[in-house]
């Protein structure tokens, strides 16, 4: 194996740059700095850990417009996706800045002394990342386990590890301690298998396939570590006849098509109630033909390429023998964009149990199906391996509270597509991982409770 991979600009399939590939050794050497760091990390007062998290945070706003630039050329992620995904890593950080002071313990009532529990940082944390949103996935584990008084080492995906090779500069530019946030490019195979059967990772962080997530988590029980695992999905985009169908229509190709597709929460079946099911895909038509697919450099992109050839032709297999109703544009093979790893918006017409309708593409294709009535649109949205998100779009109240619990997804909205709050709970049921992150418990879940009792007689 090489000691180092190429990477490539998937707009225009053009190598931009090489980068390393750590061996096991290398790994071992990143973790045996990171205990060393943590130990003195965790010794912080409160205040100094919360000023540091801080002054990394204004490091990140200070580089917005270059970490952007970096996921645009690495990632092909439009413009003005990638400054907001920039911009979220330091509001992540300024949110769980506040952290190391409110991990408070708690005093509980015994008799013959008092009783106390501590918030103990587990050690050194391993956060494997995948290439979808490598700034912002980041950020979910790195910025809360710093806060509870861990020391983190990040595994990038090897197709993407530029923003968080930069992130790695920002830290130490920032002044947090060297060894405390490491960052450490090469294979799964090597270092994040690495993480999991490495003694002093105490905890590992997974986000990517549930087939390989699965493996993470078996890796992680038998050194009886655990793991948060944010996995696949096939979430579902429910829509009733009474919903305002023209919002709901408008609204859909952002919540299915929005990265190329390359999203665990996005929407990529839809659900129609029969009766309203014609008139949908009329409104549907024209919001996909008008969503725009070009040159992620350009401010007015909605959606650039996918991430590689190799996926690409993935995505493709799905469409194969599917029943296509409409598709939006892409960049044909003319021209330097003509090279990138293009795929037109796609929607399909899907019967029950049809491949599209069940297992999550990961790709610009949306799957549209009709439902009888509330009973079948929550059958037909639990009909898969994965809850993770979901939308739910209706004018009446009790019928989007009686969805909302009937459908097992783990982050649920009405009458909008918003899946990701940072100062909310994200994560999924089922096939969709274990664990969740952001939200206000976040950072005391990078932490193990202590129970103390101290004897008054």
């Amino acid at each position: 194996m090489s000691d180092t991979f190429t990477l490539i600009n998937p707009a225009t399939a053009q190598p931009i740059g090489e980068v390393a590939r750590a061996s096991v050794d290398q790994v071992d050497a990143a973790v045996a700095r990171a205990v060393v760091a943590q130990r003195a990390w965790a010794g912080l007062p409160p205040v100094a850990r919360a000023d540091a998290l801080r002054s990394f945070a204004r490091a990140v706003e200070g580089h917005v417009e270059e970490l952007a630039q970096l996921e645009v050329r690495n990632s092909g992620h439009p413009i003005g996706s990638a400054r907001w995904e920039a911009s979220h890593v330091a509001q992540v950080l300024n949110f769980y800045a506040g952290a190391p002071e409110r991990l408070s313990g708690q005093q509980i009532p015994v008799a013959g002394g008092l009783d106390v529990t501590f918030h103990e940082p587990y050690g050194v944390v391993g956060v494997i990342v995948p290439w979808n949103f490598p700034m912002t996935i980041a950020s979910w584990g790195f910025a809360p386990a710093l806060a509870a008084g861990n020391a983190v080492v990040l595994k990038p995906a090897e197709l993407t590890p530029l923003t968080a090779i930069r992130l790695g500069e920002l830290a130490l530019e920032a002044g947090l301690p060297d060894g405390v946030f490491q960052v450490v490019t090469g294979s799964g195979s090597v270092v994040g298998q690495r993480f999991v059967s490495h003694p002093d990772v105490r905890k590992v962080v997974f986000t990517g396939s549930t087939s390989v997530g699965t493996d993470v988590a078996a890796g992680c029980a038998r050194e009886l570590k655990p793991v948060t695992l944010e996995l696949g999905g096939k979430s579902a985009n429910i829509v009733f006849a009474d919903a305002d169908l023209e919002k709901a229509a408008a609204s859909a190709p952002g919540a299915v098509f929005d990265n190329a597709g390359q999203d665990c929460c996005a929407r990529s079946r839809i659900l129609v109630e029969r009766s309203a099911y014609d008139r949908f895909l009329e409104l549907l038509e024209p919001a996909v033909k008008a969503w725009r697919v070009g040159d992620p450099a350009h401010e007015a992109t909605d959606m650039g390429p996918l991430i590689s050839a190799s996926h690409r032709s993935t995505v493709q297999g799905f469409l194969e023998s599917a029943d296509v109703a409409f598709r939006g544009s892409a960049p044909a093979g003319d021209g330097p964009l003509g090279e990138g790893f293009w795929l037109p918006p796609t929607v399909v017409l899907a019967e029950r149990g049809d491949r599209l309708a069940r297992e999550e593409v990961f790709g610009p294709v949306v799957a549209v199906l009709p439902f009888d009535d509330e009973a079948d649109a929550i059958r037909l949205a639990n009909d898969t391996i994965y809850g993770l998100a979901g939308s739910i779009w209706t004018e009446n109240l009790g019928r989007a509270v009686r969805v909302a619990r009937g459908v097992k997804s783990g982050v649920l909205s009405v009458n909008s597509h918003s899946s990701v709050r940072y100062w909310t709970p994200f994560g999924g049921m089922k096939a969709s991982g274990l664990g969740r992150e952001l939200g206000p418990d976040a950072a005391e879940h990078f932490t193990e409770t202590k129970n103390v009792f101290f004897a008054t007689e």
